[in-house]
């Protein structure tokens, strides 16, 4: 994946906003990676705020819809990780100034 592709799915899923936090996805630093293969299926590669987040599965559906969406891939998987654990360190400096965090 080149690093247009990666700012173009980037920019997709600012679309996605974690509901207790109202920030994006991509601001807060939920989104690890993204692999896709020469069949153009793409597996989306996300963490949660913590593992027994209650928003999880509508984040993980929101994400793979948001993609949908733009009709580039012909599947989209979603899946979640906890290695490494997400910290508030991964959210953007900028946003995480606003949170004063």
């Amino acid at each position: 994946m080149d690093e247009k592709e990666k700012n173009f799915l980037d920019k997709a899923l600012e679309d996605v906003i974690d509901p207790e936090l109202y920030v994006d996805i991509v601001s807060l630093g939920l989104v690890y990676g993204y692999e896709v293969n020469k069949n153009k299926d793409l597996k989306i590669i996300m963490t949660l705020t913590f593992p027994g987040c209650p928003y999880g599965p509508t984040l993980k559906d929101q994400v793979k819809e948001r993609i949908e969406e733009e009709k580039i891939y012909r599947s989209v998987e979603v899946e979640l990780t906890f290695d490494p654990p997400w910290s508030p360190d991964k959210i953007d400096p900028d946003v995480r100034a606003a949170l004063n965090i």
